[in-house]
């Protein structure tokens, strides 16, 4: 289906240059529309893993670092995947459907996530595929409320990360602010997306700002394995549950939590010069070293870049950098959330 979305954002305009990228301009439109206007953005960037079997609950509740017990029809739930240094290895949006899980995850990693999750499936009930069928919508604003109501009823009073299912589709409220529309088929739902005139187009690149505003940074693969999760403040985001039993970097992961305050943790930066996902960061007062690393990022401006960046927190009173010469700086914006830690 991912063809489908594809073909209907170049029709409607927004098309990539000879390397790949959306043309500053371009990109610049669409961000505005993301702030103003009603939006649907074929996320072509993300894909889900299929997890299904009478073992499939117990399965992940021993792979990934939420209570998957409170993940239900009706509720969604972020979690993650750590290897046994407690390091992420993917984190992932969960939810039910007719029976089955499904993890949504960025798509450069999801083939190896759901291979590497396969090897320890032994002799436990439990299937795991790529979901390749479903297509990934995020949509927001007035008229994309209007448009899904005509399908999902009781879309006015979901609450964030509550999930409404119809026969082929699923429907997340997202922290911050719009949803996820997952689709099985190019059926009447997705056919009157595509042609409501009134519905902008918007390409995954910017379609990211809502995350980073929403303080969620996604492990792709230039960020596999540098994070434990606390660091990208994920239980802050309830993707981590301190009380149940073990996971692979379980003891990490604890050990991070209770031995005193993070050192590390992400913020939500802005800054003035292009740096990618996985950038090193840098500050004056630990010289000659990294201090942190760029978790997300879009721009925003002509000279404006808005990205989640996990940096040593002492480092901010000297100043935090995007580069070794401290000409890059970055600045410190607000979260949505407390940065107060949590032990539940």
């Amino acid at each position: 289906m991912d063809a489908f979305w594809s073909e209907w954002l170049r029709q409607k305009g927004v098309e990539r240059d000879e390397h790949g990228e959306l043309p500053l301009a371009l990109q610049l439109r669409q961000v505005e529309a993301l702030q103003r206007q009603s939006v649907a953005a074929p996320l072509v960037n993300f894909a889900l893993i299929r997890v299904e079997g009478e073992d499939a609950a117990v399965f992940l509740q021993n792979q990934l670092s939420s209570d998957i017990r409170d993940v239900v029809e009706s509720r969604a739930q972020y979690s993650t995947y750590s290897s046994a240094k407690g390091r992420m290895l993917a984190s992932f949006l969960v939810w039910q459907y007719q029976g089955a899980y499904y993890l949504m995850v960025a798509a450069d990693i999801a083939a190896a996530i759901s291979k590497r999750l396969s090897m320890f499936v032994l002799r436990a009930k439990v299937r795991l595929s790529l979901a390749d069928e479903w297509s990934l919508l995020g949509m927001s604003g007035a008229r994309a409320v209007a448009l899904l109501q005509n399908h999902f009823s009781g879309i006015a009073e979901l609450e964030q990360l509550q999930v409404l299912t119809i026969d082929g589709a699923a429907l997340l409220a997202l922290p911050g602010g719009g949803y996820v529309l997952a689709l099985r088929e190019t059926g009447a739902l997705a056919r009157e997306i595509a042609a409501d005139e009134q519905l902008c187009p918007l390409a995954p690149e910017a379609w990211a700002l809502r995350d980073i505003e929403a303080g969620i940074a996604w492990v792709v693969q230039e960020t596999q394995e540098q994070f434990v999760p606390q660091m990208a403040n994920m239980e802050l985001l309830g993707a981590v549950n301190f009380k149940k039993g073990c996971y692979p970097g379980q003891e990490i992961v604890a050990r991070s939590q209770y031995l005193g305050k993070m050192k590390r943790r992400m913020f939500r930066v802005e800054f003035e010069k292009p740096l990618a996902v996985g950038a090193k960061l840098y500050s004056p007062q630990l010289p000659d070293q990294g201090i942190g690393m760029l978790a997300a990022v879009c721009r925003v401006s002509e000279d404006g870049y808005r990205g989640l960046a996990v940096v040593q927190s002492q480092t901010w009173e000297s100043g935090v950098f995007g580069d070794e010469g401290y000409t890059i700086a970055l600045t410190v914006l607000e979260l949505p959330y407390s940065m107060e830690s949590v032990t539940e």
